[in-house]
């Protein structure tokens, strides 16, 4: 969100994150009015700590590296995109066909990562105002999909569902394999900036899911209940609400 925010500052030279310390530096040139203003409307709390001066040499040095820092991170994020894009669309029809919410709801939780990188990759270069369509756009689309697996949720669980609890376990399996193979590809560059920590904590969230997902279908084949697969997907879908929550919150 903040690379987003702030990839059109032509004052903007580069940014290093302190996620621990929830600090972020900006290397620039001109006025720093733009750049406090854009990370204000934010709505994550911003606040200007104060400025201090450096030598065009130890400048030029922070741009260099993070130039050929963003090179390899954005070749990482095109894997996650296609990782997660794939993994949805599969997911998503072995949800139907096994009648688990709880695979349909972990599917869209894969649709929103996807959405989450596709809009970040999309958004390099262009204008604020297309950067912020994009954003709320795949908003938009997390709200209207998460409202459609809540809608599947309670009509299964008022009329009754009888999910395939092999099918549950076995695609949890494969989800789970996708997510950390996506926190292998991500290891080495986790603690580079705010957007890599960001997919670090989407794909470890998501092992947590597919786990859930795997659990309900154990515990559908022991009960022959389908009330784990309905809590499992009511819980996915209430973070992937959240999460479309968050990003429709971004105002410029």
């Amino acid at each position: 969100m903040i690379r987003m925010s702030l990839e059109n500052c032509k004052s903007l030279k580069a940014m290093e994150f302190d996620i621990p310390g929830r600090m972020l530096r900006v290397y620039h040139d001109n006025d720093v009015d733009e750049i406090n203003q854009k990370l204000i409307n934010l709505n994550l709390g911003a606040k200007l700590l104060g400025t201090n001066e450096i030598d065009s040499k130890e400048l030029s040095e922070i741009i260099d590296n993070a130039k050929s820092e963003d090179g390899k991170e954005f070749k990482v994020l095109i894997w996650l995109l296609i990782i997660n894009a794939v993994m949805f669309v599969v997911e998503f029809i072995v949800g139907i066909v096994a009648q688990s919410t709880g695979l349909i709801a972990d599917s869209l939780d894969m649709f929103a990562d996807a959405a989450v990188y596709a809009t970040a990759i999309y958004a390099v270069g262009k204008s604020d105002q297309l950067k912020l369509k994009a954003a709320h756009l795949s908003g938009w689309l997390q709200v209207l999909l998460g409202l459609g697996a809540l809608f599947e949720v309670m009509r299964r669980f008022i009329y009754g569902s009888d999910p395939v609890s092999t099918l549950m376990i076995s695609m949890g399996l494969v989800a789970l394999v996708a997510n950390v193979t996506c926190l292998m590809l991500i290891a080495k560059k986790k603690d580079s900036g705010a957007h890599m920590k960001a997919s670090w904590i989407f794909s470890a969230n998501d092992v947590i899911a597919n786990t859930g997902v795997i659990l309900a279908g154990i515990l559908v084949m022991l009960t022959g209940s389908a009330i784990p697969d309905l809590l499992i997907g009511l819980i996915i879908v209430a973070f992937v609400l959240n999460g479309a929550r968050r990003i429709l919150q971004i105002k410029s």
